[in-house]
């Protein structure tokens, strides 16, 4: 997907056609595409004079759930910002360094972290950016299973839940970015793994591609039929569905259990979110439940690394990636997430090199 150039500035700095997908304003309910919409502006391909911050071109960009969370009016303390109207959105995705102005990086790094959706963008706040060191994987990894998603898997398995050899674990939204690897986390641990799914083609897909020692169910199987799956009762359950899932699982767990809150996807476009009636096993079965951010342990993201890649380049783990190609595609591919069109990792592609 090559550049269009546009014609030079005064001073013989190179512009280009740049398209953006913006954010036309707060979302009540579901997300639809007519809530962003694809335009063009222009931008100059070299950074002002005394510039600290990069000029990037856009290869990768992550559709996640998070993102919805984005675009409502968000006041207060928190982790996330609203997106801003009338703006590009913004999100995690890979880039390569054009022009740069901070001595961290310089002109040909390929890097992930947040950025605009847009073929291309000026970035002044740098923290939270990788250089991408390995790249005899695909960089679209670097989107999931080597970036964000990946490291929020490892956390919420490895430092939230403590998992042991034989426990029995329990992951809902297991076909999605994060959920799948924690599934194959949990099966190199030597657990006994169960996953749910959101729909009969997922289910249908992951079950025949044999990811998890006892392969996914649906969700809503789960509590009709725990004592198949779970003739013991579940000691771990990374949750990302919340909502009467989370309920379900509470009535399942075994006494010591633990959960990770890592997402609830089935409250991000409720206006009321569902309370949870079932709490009181917390205390009876004197259950662990942690939430917790990923962004709070980039710090071990260089430890992450050294686990994982050696895992993927022995095939010990896959990853799942459903690819749109152009940014006109993303509007689709980010609602998508919302009604289940995805199996696996969303990515937009908006160039490969």
């Amino acid at each position: 997907m090559a550049s269009v150039v546009v014609g030079n500035g005064g001073n013989g700095v190179e512009e280009v056609r740049n398209k953006q997908v913006i954010f036309r304003d707060y979302v009540s309910g579901f997300p639809k595409e007519s809530d962003m919409q694809v335009s063009t502006g222009t931008l100059k391909l070299k950074l002002p004079e005394g510039s600290n911050g990069i000029l990037v071109k856009n290869l990768y960009l992550s559709c996640d759930p998070y993102m919805r969370l984005r675009m409502t009016r968000i006041e207060g303390p928190n982790v996330f910002t609203s997106f801003t109207p009338a703006s590009p959105l913004t999100g995690l995705g890979v880039a390569k360094v054009l022009d740069s102005g901070h001595p961290n990086f310089k002109k040909g790094d390929l890097i992930w972290g947040t950025t605009g959706w847009e073929e291309y963008s000026v970035i002044t706040g740098l923290e939270g950016f990788f250089k991408i060191q390995h790249t005899d994987v695909p960089l679209s990894y670097y989107t999931g299973i080597l970036g964000m998603p990946g490291l929020t898997a490892y956390v919420g398995f490895y430092e939230v839940c403590s998992p042991k050899k034989g426990e029995y674990v329990f992951i809902s939204a297991a076909s999605g970015a994060v959920g799948q690897l924690v599934g194959q986390f949990a099966k190199l641990m030597g657990c006994h793994v169960v996953g749910s799914a959101g729909s009969k083609e997922k289910f249908n897909g992951w079950v025949g591609l044999g990811r998890m020692a006892d392969g996914l169910r649906l969700c809503y199987k789960i509590s009709k039929n725990k004592r198949r799956y779970f003739p013991e009762g579940i000691d771990i359950y990374f949750e990302n569905v919340g909502g009467k899932m989370l309920d379900a699982v509470l009535l399942n767990m075994r006494a010591l259990g633990r959960i990770a809150l890592c997402g609830m996807v089935s409250q991000y476009t409720r206006d009321q979110p569902e309370g949870v009636q079932n709490l009181m096993c917390l205390i009876y079965k004197r259950i662990h439940m942690e939430g917790f951010v990923v962004f709070d342990h980039y710090n071990i993201y260089p430890k992450f690394l050294d686990i994982v890649l050696p895992y993927i380049r022995e095939k010990k783990i896959v990853y799942v990636e459903d690819i749109a190609e152009g940014l006109e595609s993303a509007p689709a591919a980010l609602v998508g997430l919302f009604s289940g069109c995805n199996v696996g990792k969303q990515v937009v592609v908006i160039a490969r090199e």
